[in-house]
């Protein structure tokens, strides 16, 4: 319904969204300490765009209109995964073209000089990877969760490099604090990423990554651990909240029977919280313990038995759940000692 609507690229909402981000551009580069987020949404499905975006990767194609891939294991045929693929690169392409957008405006006002400029994205999609469409149901691979940076810091004049540190999206608020020399608060978890571009220093020797109710994931760059947890219930899992509402509807009366308030972690500031319990749409049990070397196995297509490595990610979980406060019921839920091991 919406797409007879954008029949130019001009009416297309990401051309719509860089266009009103241009304009704030245009009124404020010569102004000092501004903040600007354009949030495109794209590439997202549905892959829609405009035909000369589509003509940069031609391609036969006969089959059933094709650009919004279910989440769940891949059912098509070659062609029409093909075709799905190229169908995103086009989005992308166009992407690029909003991108490259801001990037002339940065070489028509020389913003380079006293600008940063930051670009990333929240995740990524498996596209027929491992025969899997789409996000969240699947272990979290890399194709989802390896998402790209690009940071342009004018204080370090540091470009074409590509720095192999572990970073995080929770890096970024501390890293604008930082360009604009704030402190960050008390609770803030992240690492300002100036000294990590101008020193090559780490940013943390290793991370957790996941969704709620899932597989608890870490890695130290080089190894990817999925820990699936121990019983085939999923259990104990909890939600707590102050705000009892899912992505796309309010808890109802049945989730809300048993809560109760609780003590407060320590992020919570003082703030005693519900707690409700928890289920989830997929069971990650059923996904079982996997562990990569991404450094000989970069597609994460062989998962490796390492009784030492595996309790090496394991202390690395457990040293970020203790720094993170993680509820008492995750460490048993995933069979992990709480306490510190001397």
């Amino acid at each position: 319904m919406n797409r007879k609507f954008m029949d130019t690229e001009e009416k297309h909402p990401q051309t719509v969204t860089f266009s009103h981000g241009l304009e704030f551009i245009e009124r404020n580069h010569d102004e000092d300490d501004w903040f600007l987020q354009i949030e495109a949404f794209d590439p997202h499905e549905p892959y829609f765009t405009q035909q000369k975006y589509k003509d940069l990767y031609p391609h036969q194609y006969s089959g059933k209109h094709f650009d919004w891939p279910d989440y769940g294991k891949v059912n098509e045929n070659a062609e029409e995964v093909d075709h799905v693929v190229k169908e995103y690169a086009a989005l992308l392409s166009m992407c690029d073209h909003s991108l490259g957008r801001v990037l002339d405006a940065f070489d028509r006002y020389d913003l380079w000089k006293d600008t940063m400029l930051i670009v990333n994205t929240d995740h990524g999609f498996m596209l027929g990877e491992k025969e899997w469409w789409g996000k969240n149901i699947q272990p979290l691979y890399n194709e989802i969760v390896n998402i790209p940076l690009f940071i342009w810091d004018p204080r370090y004049n540091v470009k074409n490099e590509r720095s192999d540190a572990l970073v995080q999206t929770i890096d970024i608020a501390p890293t604008l604090l930082d360009y604009f020399g704030l402190e960050p608060t008390p609770d803030v978890e992240g690492t300002p990423l100036g000294e990590v571009i101008r020193s090559k220093v780490k940013a943390r020797e290793a991370a957790l990554f996941g969704i709620h109710g899932g597989q608890l994931n870490c890695t130290d760059g080089r190894y990817v651990y999925m820990r699936a947890p121990v019983t085939a219930n999923n259990e104990p899992l909890f939600e707590y909240t102050l705000f009892p509402t899912h992505m796309n509807r309010r808890f109802n009366i049945e989730e809300l029977s048993n809560m109760e308030l609780v003590a407060p972690f320590r992020f919570t500031k003082g703030c005693q919280v519900l707690k409700i319990k928890a289920n989830t749409l997929v069971n990650p049990y059923l996904q079982d313990t996997l562990l990569f070397d991404l450094e000989k196995d970069p597609e994460q297509l062989h998962p490796i038995q390492d009784p030492d490595i595996e309790a090496l990610m394991v202390n690395h979980m457990a040293a970020l759940m203790r720094k993170h406060d993680a509820p008492s019921e995750q460490y048993e839920r995933f069979d992990i000692a709480h306490k510190e091991e001397k």
